[in-house]
């Protein structure tokens, strides 16, 4: 038994002049803290466990294994004092983490962090004898680790006292990589890796402006948390950077979340971004020339960004105006490209988008040598939503022209589909009808559109028989047809309200009135001539000012 025992403190003598030999070989902490926790777990046959040392007055969590991030996470904030190991907050923790024995990592009587082990494979409690031989492991270990901790802390120093030099080499080549990228993401890791490389902060976010509203490109704090305290400390309009001291008086909860420098990023005098950054590496504080550093640094990042979201909306523009090119050529060919002739009938049509596409349709649909459809519609809105649902009004009544339906009860199938295919808010005012050749008359029925004129003489007939626009709701009342006779030199005049309600530069409209004037004083031309009149006084009357809508007309003279 007692040879046993001998042998048994020969080994563990053996192995502690192995592990001593093992970490006081290398000065790299990581190093160290690894084997020291490999040990502790090989020695005991632990199935989980983590070191943490002390960074200025705190107890900060350095290495883990077995231990998933979710608890890690949970690791309690604790003073650096000699009685950590018995705060109620550590107790509690490796409850939950399933952690059973703690010891401190000591050195002249400082704490200098603690270890703690999980629960054996064999299920089996801990000795006093393993709580002492943990304790011997750990007191070889605090020589080692707290000499890596110095020589960290000397290399710090020596790092600072070259910053400078390096900062400025480092901001020239920074400025070159910036101006090099030509995808935002990189340049924000470009930006954040340059920050961390310096300053080693474990905690960051980058932090950008549209129109005052906060944006998160990158971050390692409580996102939701941080989007709330940005809204309600107003951020967006941070002039300077921001230090500890002050978010202690005034921010408090972001220096709960861990921040400790706000810096902004501005062009033109204009905060456009932030970024945030936690403490530093052995929780230095921030000089003013790491302030300047990341000033700086910030400022180069975010005109790179800048000039790539400018690029990219003069890509997005350029693209949006070659897909609009297209679409205009696709709507032009659903136009009619030529006019059907007739003995009886002059006919003459103009559409002159306000945009390059537009939602203006008008069509003459000749079906047999006796009859022919005249149409024309205008959608809601403008551009291609409209196009859109000016395409689908032409496919229906293609269609529907071919059927040889009663007029008023195509219109209200067409509202039926339009309705169907409709978005809430779109709408279409349509008007439509078809003149006999051999009677000599035209049957229409207006849904909600600009009523059109029979000129005759100085006689001005509307034709307004109908009922519903279309697309806002199902027929649930039948629509009205009128049958008018035609006689000779009738003009009919059919428009969208981008004729009547064209505004000049002092904002007033063409009129309706001033419409029917200018057709009267027309109508004893051909229709062409009534159609360009009424252009070119359109023309003359808006001179100076934008199209601000469709203008489409069809005229057709009675010979």
């Amino acid at each position: 038994m007692l040879e046993a025992k001998n042998l048994k403190v020969k080994r563990n003598l053996t192995a502690l002049i192995d592990f001593s030999r093992i970490i006081n070989s290398s000065i790299d902490l990581d190093f160290i803290l690894n084997n020291v926790l490999l040990t502790c777990l090989g020695k005991f046959l632990a199935t989980r466990g983590l070191i943490a040392l002390k960074e200025k007055n705190k107890i900060v969590l350095k290495s883990s294994k077995g231990i998933t991030t979710e608890l890690l996470q949970e690791f309690p904030e604790l003073e650096a004092t000699r009685d950590c190991i018995d705060d109620p907050k550590l107790n509690s923790f490796m409850h939950i983490a399933n952690l059973k024995v703690v010891e401190k990592i000591s050195s002249s009587d400082d704490c200098i962090g603690l270890v703690c082990l999980g629960e054996k494979l064999n299920k089996s409690e801990y000795t006093e004898d393993d709580v002492e031989f943990l304790g011997t492991i750990l007191n070889i270990s605090a020589t080692a680790v707290q000499n890596s901790m110095v020589i960290n802390e000397l290399r710090n120093v020596n790092r600072q006292l070259d910053s400078r030099v390096q900062r400025l080499s480092s901001l020239f080549e920074l400025s070159k990589e910036f101006g090099s990228f030509a995808e935002s993401y990189r340049v924000v890791k470009l930006l954040v890796f340059s920050i961390l490389g310096q300053f080693l902060v474990q905690k960051y976010a980058i932090i950008l402006f549209e129109n005052d509203v906060p944006d998160i490109l990158d971050s390692k704090f409580d996102n939701e948390k941080l989007l709330q305290l940005i809204k309600r400390y107003e951020l967006h309009k941070t002039p300077d950077s921001i230090k500890k001291d002050f978010l202690k008086v005034n921010h408090n909860e972001l220096l709960e979340l861990g921040v400790e420098l706000i810096v902004p990023m501005q062009l033109q005098n204009k905060t456009r971004g932030i970024i945030l950054l936690g403490s530093r590496a052995g929780n230095r504080d921030f000089f003013n020339s790491d302030i300047e550093y990341i000033y700086s640094v910030g400022n180069l990042a975010i005109i790179s960004l800048e000039n790539n979201r400018l690029f990219l909306e003069a890509l997005e523009k350029q693209k949006m105006e070659e897909d609009l090119l297209i679409a205009r050529d696709i709507q032009r060919n659903l136009l009619p490209q030529t006019l059907p002739e007739y003995d009886k009938y002059d006919i003459a049509a103009l559409n002159v988008s306000s945009k390059q596409v537009g939602g203006d349709y008008y069509d003459v649909i000749p079906i047999v040598d006796e009859k022919f459809y005249i149409a024309i519609a205008d959608v809601s809105g403008k551009g291609v939503p409209a196009s859109l649902m000016m395409a689908n009004i032409q496919a229906f009544l293609q269609v529907i022209c071919q059927q040889g339906m009663k007029i008023d009860e195509a219109t209200a199938m067409i509202n039926d589909l339009v309705t169907g295919n409709t978005s809430e808010g779109r709408f279409i005012t349509f008007f439509w009808g078809y003149i006999n050749n051999k009677t000599n008359t035209l049957t229409y029925v207006n849904a909600g559109h600009n009523p059109p004129y029979i000129l005759r003489g100085d006689k001005v007939i509307k034709l307004t028989k109908g009922g519903i626009i279309l697309g806002v709701v199902k027929t649930f009342t039948p629509y009205i047809f009128e049958e008018v006779e035609l006689k000779k030199d009738d003009v009919i005049l059919l428009y969208t309200d981008g004729v009547s309600e064209a505004l000049n530069l002092e904002f007033q409209e063409y009129s309706e009135e001033r419409l029917e004037r200018i057709a009267k004083s027309l109508v004893k031309n051909s229709a062409g001539e009534i159609l360009n009149g009424i252009k070119e006084d359109v023309q003359i009357f808006t001179q100076g000012n934008t199209q601000s809508d469709d203008i489409t007309m069809i005229v057709i003279k009675v010979r």
